[in-house]
């Protein structure tokens, strides 16, 4: 298992095979990802700990332990930790190809944006 700093916190590979791979996610306090989507893998999260606002498509769906997000290809997406705790959850991502550059940044706090 390799681990990868990002700005906002870190994520933990668990599992890479030809049809799927999943991570270990963890967002720090009043952080979040890039507004982005894939062409080639949908994505299924289920929260283990604290608090977020999901954003899939045109919705916004606060999240906690417990609940599940699924995230179909080609859909903008992000997540923000909106709790004063590590926001932690398991993705595992579905498809054809799970290479890193298949993120498409829409929009970014960190000026990391592809669009």
């Amino acid at each position: 298992m390799n681990s990868e700093v990002r700005p906002w916190g870190n994520y933990t590979n668990i599992l890479d095979e030809d049809n799927c791979k999943v991570k270990k996610i963890k967002i720090n306090p009043d952080q979040r990802p890039s507004l982005q989507y894939h062409n080639q893998r949908s994505e299924h999260w289920i929260i283990v700990q604290g608090t977020g606002l999901a954003t899939v498509g045109t919705e916004d769906i606060k999240v906690e332990a417990g609940d599940h997000i699924f995230v179909p290809k080609l859909t903008k997406h992000r997540i923000k930790n909106i709790g004063n705790d590590t926001l932690t959850f398991i993705e595992v991502q579905c498809g054809t190809y799970f290479g890193e550059d298949d993120i498409v940044r829409l929009d970014d706090d960190y000026g990391r944006s592809d669009v």
